[in-house]
């Protein structure tokens, strides 16, 4: 069985701890892991290997985790842009053979009770083999209006149902045959793929199309064009609200989808006073508080049922059952900033960068280059750069001069100079950054060469 992993999203309802280059399955949140190596954990004692389906950005996070795992039998699939979960599934069971069963899940998901999780997954596969398309319904614990319904008689489907208001989750929760959907499914990849055609021609045949056209060197690279060609749907509105093959599982199995910051105060260890555990929170008299902060110290004198997360270049303070409304704040962020996209601290495929101050006509950065890595040979429009090495010793070409920089010394490179940056060492580089001009954005970038086959 191999477990297709969508880490598509980028999790704004978890702004600022979420932004688009470091979305919430990847942010280490649980004891110094991610929801993603969590999900790919507690899959590979039940799969043989992991198909991971992404973005070219997230690519780099994923492999990177998986490496901390050690996990090495892995495929890629990267979409340059995202079609929903139908195209993202159909690409990659296009990639696999007629008969492998897969299972496919989010990333960002939690499962707490992993031997219930076991035997419904025994029981998925079983129903998958006879050529069914099994999803798992989460029994409810509440009236939740978040999520969608699964109604069901046994195993079988009877419809399924959008987001309710609370009046009639409340009837479904009394009713005690309608489940959560929780977007994970199971079944062999080329009875989806027949069911696909069937019900949605149109994404099967541009799929098809795509995954025929797509640039595969270990990793297979869709193009731009015939993604954008896909049209855009769920596997739930494509395929499984039209098919006759669908079976539902019901599925007590500790689950969340981490999907508000309330959510994810539930799931956080807590103190005496019922705030989350957080060493930097200095607490008098606050109670029931989720408090997330690394950097500053956050004191809180007689709050209560609160949420406080402070990421070092943004604040969000909120009442507790109101946090759903984050959306309508990142909304406002997008027009005016990047806080939506990146931290302070970047991760890139060689290593990271982190912004230590920024002001208008310059930017200074902490830059850290993994052993055996180089940055693209490059060039800036708008702006000169200063180097000076901390620790290790860089490799620097400047034009076509190439030498070694070692700690407190240093290098310039102007503006529209050709340079790269390489660690040809067995520790990290770290350097200092001084960037001087009237632009210095990360888009003011031409990539000549790139190791990442970025463009």
């Amino acid at each position: 069985m191999t477990n297709i992993i969508l880490c598509g999203g980028s999790g704004t309802r978890l702004w600022p701890i979420s932004r688009t280059l470091m979305p919430k399955q990847f942010v280490k949140l649980f004891e110094d892991q991610s929801l993603f190596q969590l999900t790919v954990e507690r899959n590979s004692k039940n799969c043989n290997s992991q198909y991971i389906v992404s973005n070219a950005e997230q690519y780099f996070l994923a492999l990177e985790q998986l490496e901390e795992l050690d996990k090495t039998n892995n495929k890629y699939l990267l979409e340059p842009v995202g079609r929903n979960t139908a195209p993202a599934i159909a690409l990659a069971c296009l990639d696999l053979p007629y008969d492998e069963i897969v299972l496919v899940t989010p990333s960002d998901h939690l499962i707490k009770d992993e031997g219930e999780y076991a035997k419904v997954l025994a029981q998925a596969k079983e129903l998958a083999n006879e050529d069914n398309l099994v999803t798992f319904g989460i029994t409810p614990q509440f009236a939740e209006t978040g999520f969608g319904y699964i109604e069901a008689k046994d195993l079988d489907v009877k419809a399924f149902h959008e987001k309710p208001n609370k009046e009639t989750a409340e009837e479904y929760l009394k009713a005690g045959n309608y489940y959560w959907n929780s977007g994970m499914f199971c079944f062999k990849a080329g009875v989806f793929l027949d069911e696909l055609k069937t019900y949605s021609p149109k994404i099967y045949e541009t799929s098809k199309t795509a995954y025929e056209n797509a640039k595969s060197e270990g990793i297979v690279r869709i193009t731009h064009e015939d993604m954008s060609n896909i049209p855009e749907d769920s596997i739930d509105y494509a395929v499984m609200e039209k098919s006759t093959k669908v079976k539902v599982i019901p599925s007590d199995i500790a689950w969340s989808d981490l999907g508000s910051f309330d959510a994810l105060f539930e799931e956080l260890p807590k103190d005496k006073d019922n705030n989350t555990q957080n060493p930097n929170h200095i607490s008098i008299d606050s109670k029931n508080n989720l408090i997330y902060g690394n950097e500053r110290k956050i004191a809180t004198v007689d709050i209560e049922d609160t949420i406080i997360v402070d990421t070092g270049d943004a604040l969000l303070i909120s009442k507790k059952g109101s946090s759903q409304k984050v959306k309508q704040v990142v909304a406002q962020v997008r027009e005016t900033t990047q806080l939506h996209n990146i931290h302070l601290t970047g991760h890139r495929p060689w290593g990271t960068y982190t912004v230590l101050e920024e002001q208008e006509g310059y930017k200074v950065k902490r830059i850290e280059v993994k052993p055996g890595k180089r940055l693209s040979l490059q060039k800036h429009y708008h702006r000169n750069e200063h180097w000076i090495v901390v620790s290790g010793t860089a490799t620097v070409t400047v034009a076509d001069e190439t030498r070694y920089v070692r700690p407190n010394e240093s290098t310039y490179i102007k503006m529209g100079e050709l340079h790269r940056l390489e660690n040809e060492g067995k520790i990290p580089v770290v350097l200092i950054e001084a960037q001087v001009g009237e632009y210095t954005g990360e888009d003011d970038i031409v990539r000549i060469d790139d190791d990442f086959k970025r463009s």
